[in-house]
């Protein structure tokens, strides 16, 4: 298998894994985001935990899988990110470390206020790391401020704080909603009763909310400089950033949708399935609502890297600087030696994902829950 096919493979791959993420770990960070809105006692809270406490774990191989690919497949998307992006990474490590303490020890002690505290604990580490997904996605798309020197050391000029602008958090808030919207969406699909009523009700407003902010920053995008090639490159060379010829160019973003029409059914997804999903929890048809959501996050996620294919992560400090799927990925043998690992391994995880949920299918019940019937959390 050639060189620059196996660089499309890992891109697609890539693309997959995060998709992956983002609707199975998705979920379970909205209904946590939701607890305390959706349950108003402790057995309601109880009910809410109980769908997503026997799956969160199993979720967060995505995000172990991505960061695997990343690493492996984009070395120097790895360093670049996972350094520049340090403290916003590291917020998002202690919500999701914060969070399984949260579901281990919330139930242990019969005091209001101690789970009153680790409700709270709960909540916020679901609105964390889905906002600053969205942050960083849409830093991604303006551009991050590193740049290379000639022996290829990678330098970040940037800060924490200036992560922070009015375009990114835009993103935030569309990543923020689209999460809602999934937690409530598979609330209402594993629940009954009041839980179910008050999760479509802000199950409807996320998924209105996300169409209309994730359509707003689309028409912002267009305003925005995007980068460009502005000479052919070998698509099978080194792996040298410094080697190509790149320049900003206004609405470059929109460069791939002109060329091939068909890829604006992507963003199309995007903005058409919360829409679909909130017609879906209005009906009570659980599964449309959970499948339009989860069609609506692959939209909304796989619409950035269609966007700006062939690059991955653009600098602003110079476009010269900016890693493409060109010229930024590790060698061909390593490639094809993921690749085959992948092909074993990707259907065993898929295999026994679909069996946990198998096993585990059916709804939450207050009365279950009130009465102790095989339910931990």
């Amino acid at each position: 298998m050639s060189y620059d096919v196996l660089r499309v493979i890992w891109w697609l791959l890539l693309g997959i894994l995060l998709v992956g993420f983002a609707v199975t770990d998705g979920f379970d960070l909205g209904a946590a985001a939701l607890l305390r809105a959706t349950g108003k006692t402790d057995v309601e809270r109880r009910v809410v935990i109980n769908t997503i406490g026997p799956v969160w774990e199993g979720n967060q191989v995505w995000l172990i899988l991505g960061g695997g690919a990343i690493f492996a497949a984009w070395p120097q998307l790895y360093a670049i990110s996972f350094s520049g992006f340090y403290l916003a990474m590291f917020a998002i490590l202690v919500c999701l470390i914060l969070r399984p303490v949260a579901f281990k020890f919330r139930s242990k002690r019969e005091s209001t206020t101690w789970r009153n505290t680790w409700d709270w604990v709960l909540c916020l580490c679901g609105w964390g790391p889905s906002l600053v997904f969205g942050v960083a996605m849409g830093n991604v798309l303006l551009g991050v401020p590193f740049r290379l020197a000639d022996d290829m050391r990678i330098y970040y000029d940037g800060s924490f704080f200036a992560l922070f602008t009015p375009f990114t958090l835009l993103c935030g808030l569309v990543s923020l909603c689209m999460l809602l919207m999934h937690g409530a969406t598979w609330l209402v699909f594993k629940t009954e009763g009041a839980v179910q009523a008050r999760a479509a009700r802000w199950g409807m407003l996320a998924a209105v909310l996300t169409a209309v902010l994730y359509a707003g920053a689309g028409v912002w995008l267009t305003q925005l400089s995007g980068y460009v090639l502005t000479e052919a490159m070998s698509t099978t060379g080194p792996s040298n950033p410094l080697l190509k010829s790149a320049a900003l160019g206004q609405g470059a973003w929109l460069a791939n949708y002109a060329q091939q029409p068909l890829l604006w059914i992507v963003p199309g997804l995007g903005v058409l399935m919360p829409l679909v999903a909130a017609l879906g929890l209005k009906l009570r048809r659980e599964w449309l609502g959970l499948l339009a959501s989860g069609l609506g996050i692959a939209g909304i996620v796989l619409s950035v890297g269609v966007s700006m294919f062939p690059f991955i992560l653009p600098s602003s400090v110079d476009p010269l600087f900016s890693l493409m799927v060109w010229d930024a990925s590790s060698s061909h043998l390593t490639l094809f030696i993921m690749l085959v690992c992948a092909l074993i391994f990707m259907p065993i995880i898929l295999a026994y994902t679909s069996w946990v949920y198998r096993i585990m299918r059916g709804k939450v019940s207050p009365d279950e829950i009130a009465q102790g019937k095989g339910h931990a959390y």
